[in-house]
């Protein structure tokens, strides 16, 4: 009877293992037009009310090959794959960074609190004017859910190009998370401002100490941490995963090439020379708004900040995107002689379901120029200025903006990206993930026999109905 129960176990965790493997694929091939959609999850990560995880999962599933990608959009779910509420989990922002690294590396999936750069990894950063911050292709935030990201035909951000990648190295990609579980917060907001007193910390991660100037950041709220809750509140741990999407079709002499530049309104030029290329820009990536005037009226307490940035290579505008916290209103990109080049505008929710939750942005408008219409020049000076509210402080607010740029004009007149997106239909599995499971499935076949027969040879047989 052992034996049989031993051959039975070992035929459910075979099953429960393919199973597993088919539920994690989830990949999908278009119809028409070679569009292709991968959905991942990433390794898991735990949160408990007043907790922050800031994760770095690094070599996660991505598309391989060369290949163009159209668009990567993610969200936070549950273990059974339900979205969760900002007002529940705030998705301070995600963001997913390209390197090379040995092959000898490996392919296995790993998870740490560091940040991206190891000693045998290479970075690829886009094409952004941010010297060592900000190295990312894709990343928003609270706003994921309802920000289009999709690429415009006919361009596409190139990946996988096996003429770029050096000898002995392949291609990987990092996700860098950071989320607060704000359940039972005594101040929500507060929470996700990542406010010092909240979190009752007076050194960052790297253990220096921060000045009292600092009232809050994101050095305030690093993984690990925890804000403070309500007394006596209680609710359990959970398990987390980020859910991201990535459509792409693969590489073709048909498809133009977008560069990606990551604007940051906090840059300052770090030389007294802009014709000093190398010295590039110091970005702060977040910074600080202090209340206006408590005599002034609410809806005058408008606070602007700009910076002056010069790419050093233009090219046709494509698309735009600007990244803001709560609170604010807006952001613009201006060319050098004032015209608008982007402007982006966040979209509040207005309940309580996710996608719509009351009082955090839950989207960003984007930018798409008809082809040719909006052009920068090399070298040209941008402005680029952020609106907030100030009728209250705000810490640790960003205002990034997300550009990409073409070298080469459009020689096809459909650049709508709704129309892109929705004449292709996902219907069917993937070829290659269909090869994968019927290999599974022969595998599992396989060993079912063999298990089988050794049962019958020790004398166990099946019995009669």
């Amino acid at each position: 009877m052992e034996m049989c129960s031993d051959c039975c176990l070992l035929f459910s965790l075979i099953m429960l293992l393919l199973l597993t493997r088919v539920h994690t694929s989830q990949v999908h091939l278009s119809n028409e037009n070679g569009l292709k959609t991968a959905v991942f999850l990433s390794p898991k990560f735990e949160l408990e009310p007043g907790s922050v995880a800031e994760k770095f999962f690094h070599n996660i599933d991505f598309p391989r090959g060369h290949i163009a990608v159209k668009s990567f959009d993610a969200e936070v779910v549950d273990e059974a794959g339900n979205p969760v509420p900002l007002h529940e989990t705030y998705l301070h922002h995600w963001i997913a960074m390209r390197y090379y690294q040995p092959k000898a590396v490996g392919n296995s999936n790993s998870s740490s609190n560091q940040r991206s750069e190891k000693s045998d990894y290479v970075v690829i950063k886009n094409n952004g004017i941010c010297d060592d911050h900000l190295p990312q292709y894709f990343g928003l935030g609270s706003e994921t859910r309802k920000t289009v990201t999709f690429v415009p035909d006919p361009y596409g951000i190139e990946v996988g190009n096996p003429r770029e990648i050096p000898a002995g190295y392949e291609e990987g990609w990092i996700l860098n998370l950071h989320a607060i579980d704000t359940r039972g917060a005594k101040d929500k907001l507060g929470c996700t401002e990542c406010r010092c007193d909240l979190y009752n910390v007076t050194r960052d991660e790297e253990g220096n100490a921060l000045g009292p100037d600092y009232v809050g950041g994101m050095r305030c709220c690093f993984d690990g941490t925890k804000c403070r809750i309500k007394e006596g509140f209680k609710s359990v741990k959970r398990s987390l995963f980020m859910k991201y999407t990535v459509k792409y079709v693969d590489w073709d002499n048909s498809i133009l090439p977008a560069k990606i530049y990551v604007l940051d309104v906090t840059a300052g030029w770090k030389g007294s020379n802009r014709s000093q290329e190398l010295s590039g820009y110091n970005c702060q990536v977040e910074y600080q708004i202090d209340s206006c005037s408590t005599t002034a009226a609410h809806d005058g307490c408008n606070h602007t900040k700009s910076a002056s940035i010069a790419l050093p290579t233009g090219g046709e505008v494509i698309y735009g995107v600007a990244h803001q916290h709560t609170g604010g209103l807006g952001s613009t990109l201006y060319g050098e002689d004032g015209r608008v080049i982007c402007s982006s505008v966040p979209i509040y929710g207005g309940g309580m379901e996710p996608g719509n939750e009351t009082g955090y942005i839950v989207g960003m408008s984007a930018c798409y120029p008809q082809p040719g219409s909006i052009k920068i020049s090399n070298g040209e000076s941008l402005t680029l200025v952020s609106n907030y509210s100030n009728a209250q402080m705000h810490t640790g607010v960003m205002g990034l903006f997300y550009l990409l740029v073409a070298d080469q004009p459009a020689q096809s007149p459909n650049s709508a990206p709704y129309g892109s997106v929705n004449k292709h239909k996902e219907t069917r599995l993937s070829y290659y993930v269909w090869v994968a499971i019927l290999f599974q499935a022969a595998v599992v076949v396989a060993l079912v026999i063999t298990h089988q027969r050794r049962c019958r040879k020790a004398g166990y047989e099946s019995i009669a109905t």
